[in-house]
């Protein structure tokens, strides 16, 4: 049977292991089930290929690798994700999964499809039935390129981990809460989304595509993608490194305005500092194209500049220049090179572009070093570093006078303040003091947005996705993308979230310490606990002074079941007094955990920490979850009504996910604030 697209063989392709189906059959009334589920929710007819015995009829032709390339040429690949599949000593594995991934990468659509509600998937879609140890989470994710998604048939509950059956004994005692009839349906659905995708995707042939390049097996490479690699101090004073990374940030803010370019991020370019590492390694580190690399020699009011444009899938130079100049000269040769290097490129520049690329944000190379420095530590969650950002930013304006994106960061260094519950009102004050002095030199700089973002986040998501939005358009930063797909999934619009965060892996792919943190709050987010703890705890240990990555970790250790471990972790994590609401927020979990209602109601007369919980609509949430779990129903849909009119609307959370709301979702005012949340969840439009 061939597929309902022209020039494919099969529609699905199922992929297992042989003893995965042989102690009950279970695959085989999977893809029974799934057929008869299909029939339902297509029109068309819909091919499988499912060989009951898989190490039989892929031997046709007695010729594995011939064979393969027939049958593998379906539409959609399913792999039933077992203990055992991620092997690399499994024929599924080896010859089926990764054969599939790097064939259809390869044909005319490419491994990702843009469904019609505007997301983006994979043609890969997993089946998962048992729960994967890390290890084997990364081997997944590194073979995709992207983060694991699927559909759960897990039964769980206490010391059982194994299949869900589709007459399952007792079904309510599932930890997960899912139901095998359910999960049929939503893998039926999410194959017709990607054909659906599929269909409305235009047809060329592959020599003609001109998007992507295949460089040994790892992910799609985007044929206009750029690194920017810092360049080089060749001065007499090595002092001038501060002038040589301002060079190498302005031209990397140059090119990220252009929407055709993908650039890597500058935190992601700057770990390639002072090494000595080849082109061809690097290409493959970042999973780009092209690489541009050059010096910077400084001598009083004098400048010598080289640059030089790699191909950096052929090793071969593009282009190369010098400069000399002045120092009033640099922006001058900055823009030149960025033109030099789109016109290499074969990019048209729309007008806005152009117009992005001749501005200037700050036109003092020293006051422009201080904004990069004071950026990079206004973004940690360190208490001490955004106090040595603010006061960065502050050299700035003294060099500059009064400027649009200092002010905007002076902002972003107050609510960062405000972020980590220090003199929450004063500092929220000033932040918006310094947003409105950002905006009245400049209404549409995208760093003013996503600050006014970020302050909305807290109690208005609805507002704060409009300002991201309008700073999206304008300039997609990694850090913006990061706040932006945090607010999409308190508004419980996980796909958006998600595919934002794929978007953030490109572009700061070597951010090991975010890399880490997103894929847990993904699992956490979309209800895989088990999944997020590893990945949190991990994200802990690269910044183990941040209270928002020891709240995480101790989050992901109790939605685990963990308590014991949750209470040391606090106590090791957490001095008290607590020096910001978090810390605080930490410390009220550890007693509440330990049922000592008279400390639980001390650290409640902070006001810094209560005016936190009452703001800000995801610590609302976490509130109701621990008042629900310590059976205070009252407290916790007090608070949960609080979460929801400050705009928390994750209808699946709260419905189905969390666990630890299971105490109240039993009272009719739940139920009532359910309907509402579902109904303001439907309709929310981004």
């Amino acid at each position: 049977m061939s597929s309902i697209i022209e020039g494919y063989n099969y529609d699905i392709f199922i992929s297992y292991r042989q003893k995965d189906n042989k102690y009950d059959g279970w695959v085989t009334e999977f893809v029974d089930n799934l057929k008869k589920e299909l029939e339902a929710t297509f029109k068309e007819e819909i091919s499988v290929y499912f060989d009951i015995n898989p190490h039989d009829g892929l031997l046709e032709t007695h010729d594995v690798d011939e064979s393969l390339k027939e049958k593998l040429k379906c539409l959609v690949f399913i792999p039933i994700i077992s203990r055992t599949y991620c092997d690399p000593k499994s024929f599924a594995w080896d010859h089926e999964f990764k054969a599939f991934v790097e064939q259809d990468s390869q044909d005319q659509f490419g491994l990702k499809v843009k469904l019609p509600n505007g997301n983006v998937a994979t043609r890969v879609l997993p089946v998962r039935i048992h729960d994967l140890d890390t290890s084997d989470i990364k081997s997944c994710e590194k073979a995709l390129g992207g983060v694991l998604r699927g559909v759960e048939f897990i039964y769980k509950s206490s010391g059982v981990n194994r299949p869900l059956r589709s007459k399952e004994d007792n079904p309510n005692d599932n930890l997960n809460k899912t139901f095998y009839r359910d999960q049929i349906n939503k893998v039926a659905l999410a194959i017709k989304e990607v054909i659906s995708g599929l269909k409305k995707e235009p047809i060329e042939s592959f020599s003609e595509r001109k998007e992507t390049t295949i460089l040994d097996g790892n992910p799609l490479i985007k044929e206009k993608s750029i690194i920017v690699l810092p360049f080089e101090n060749i001065s007499p004073d090595p002092d001038q490194d501060y002038f040589s990374d301002g060079l190498t940030e302005e031209i990397i803010t140059d090119l990220s305005h252009i929407h055709d370019l993908l650039v890597i991020s500058r935190s992601s370019a700057m770990t390639f500092k002072g090494t000595k590492k080849k082109i061809s390694e690097i290409v493959r580190e970042v999973n780009v194209h092209y690489v541009l690399e050059g010096s910077v020699r400084k001598a009083g009011n004098n400048l010598r500049i080289t640059a030089q444009l790699i191909d950096g899938i052929n090793d071969s130079h593009i282009w190369a220049e010098k400069y000399s100049g002045t120092l009033d000269d640099i922006f001058d040769i900055q823009e030149k090179v960025s033109r030099v290097i789109t016109d290499a490129l074969k990019i048209k520049l729309s007008p806005e572009d152009k117009k992005k690329i001749h501005e200037r944000s700050i036109d003092n190379a020293f006051a422009y070093d201080r904004y990069l420095r004071a950026y990079a530590e206004i973004l940690s969650w360190s208490k001490e570093r955004i106090r040595l950002g603010l006061k960065l930013m502050e050299e700035g304006i003294e060099i500059t006078g009064p400027n649009a994106i200092i002010y905007a960061g002076i902002a972003l260094a107050y609510f960062q303040f405000v972020n980590i519950g220090i003199d929450q009102e004063e500092n929220f004050r000033k932040s918006e003091e310094y947003i409105q002095k950002a905006l009245e030199i400049n209404p549409d700089l995208p760093e003013a947005h996503f600050v006014y973002g970020n302050i909305f986040m807290l109690s208005n998501p609805h507002k704060a996705i409009k300002h991201y939005n309008k700073a999206y358009k304008s300039k997609p930063s990694p850090e913006l993308i990061q706040w932006f797909s945090w607010c999409c999934f308190l508004v419980g619009k996980s796909d958006l979230a998600v595919s934002l965060i794929d978007q953030y892996f490109r572009l700061d792919p070597l951010n090991t310490v975010y890399h880490t943190a997103s894929k847990g709050l993904i699992h956490f987010m979309t209800g895989h606990f088990d999944l997020a703890m590893p990945l949190l705890s991990e994200a802990c240990k690269f910044a183990p002074e941040a209270s928002m990555w020891q709240l995480w970790k101790a989050l992901a250790l109790l939605y685990n079941g963990k308590i014991t471990e949750t209470i040391e972790f606090i106590s090791n994590a957490v001095n008290e007094p607590w020096e910001d609401s978090i810390s605080g927020f930490l410390v009220f979990l550890k007693y509440a955990l330990k049922g000592d209602a008279e400390k639980m109601e001390r650290v409640l007369t902070t006001d810094d920490l209560i005016k936190l919980l009452q703001a800000d609509c995801q610590y609302s949430w976490h509130m109701a979850s621990i008042c629900s779990y310590i059976n205070d129903r009252d407290k916790s849909l007090e608070w949960l009504e609080n979460a929801v009119n400050r705009g928390f609307i994750h209808y699946k959370m709260l419905n189905e996910y969390d666990p630890l709301l299971e105490n109240i979702r039993g009272e009719e005012r739940f139920k009532k604030l359910m309907d509402r949340v579902k109904h303001e969840w439907e309709n929310f439009e981004i």
